[in-house]
């Protein structure tokens, strides 16, 4: 099924073919390959401003993840919607010494699993659950492809 990408920064190059492999290889490792994933990648404005509307906090954050489905059984192909914000995501990246594609696509490990029903915040034996399936992911998606292009 279709990988949807969207990318707002027109300062950034995003490597569109790369980046939706590594999309569709993450939601077959996940247990998803039939689904239907939509990804944008935003500047901070646009993803305060999202945090704000959804999560009442008034700060840019890194990602978001917008599940449309409930249950066990889908009714639609569309697993749900991850929004990245590519500034938050590059100064996460310098901070922890590691390349900005490799935080991008970490960011998009950590939407994805959410859309599929983990969830950290709801305690922490949840986040232990999450974070080991978000290292499992991780190695199953090696080698991290280049994802940023080059910046305008």
């Amino acid at each position: 099924m279709p990988v949807l990408l969207r990318a707002r920064p027109r300062r950034i190059v995003i490597r569109t073919a790369a980046f939706k492999a590594l999309a569709q290889k993450l939601l077959e490792t996940v247990g998803e390959s039939r689904a239907e994933l939509s990804v944008e990648l935003v500047g901070d404005r646009r993803m305060r401003k999202l945090n704000r509307r959804y999560r009442g906090h008034d700060a840019p954050t890194d990602v978001l993840a917008f599940a449309m489905r409930e249950g066990p059984t889908p009714v639609t192909p569309l697993l749900g919607d991850v929004v990245i914000s590519l500034p938050t995501a590059a100064r996460q990246a310098v901070r922890d010494g590691r390349p900005v594609d490799h935080e991008v696509a970490a960011l998009l490990i950590h939407g994805v699993l959410h859309l599929c029903g983990y969830d950290h915040e709801r305690g922490e034996r949840e986040a232990r659950r999450m974070k080991r399936k978000e290292r499992a992911v991780w190695r199953a998606l090696q080698p991290i492809p280049t994802l940023i292009a080059s910046s305008k």
